[in-house]
């Protein structure tokens, strides 16, 4: 079983791009590269810096949390960012 993450990388035009991950580090070297792997909405908006990664356990709960995210307002997701939101419990 792998461990799973939910990360939130802010970009240089401060928008937020959210994504799951078994290697937070890994995957955003990946997308800082530009390269086939990275996400397309990354692409040109650099400089890219990890804003908020989360250890949720199980790929489901991982994906469910990230469903959850994406359906926040940037403000909220700022608030998450910034502690001031407290995210679902995942089971």
């Amino acid at each position: 079983m792998s461990d799973w993450f939910v990360y939130i990388v802010r970009c240089g035009d401060g928008s937020l791009y959210t994504g799951i991950t078994t290697d937070v580090d890994r995957r955003l070297a990946e997308h800082a590269s530009g390269g086939p792997r990275a996400a397309k909405y990354l692409r040109g908006r650099k400089p890219l810096a990890l804003a908020f990664s989360l250890h949720v356990g199980r790929k489901s709960s991982a994906l469910a949390l990230e469903r959850w995210i994406k359906s926040l307002s940037k403000a909220r997701k700022d608030d998450l960012i910034a502690g001031r939101l407290s995210w679902p419990e995942m089971s």
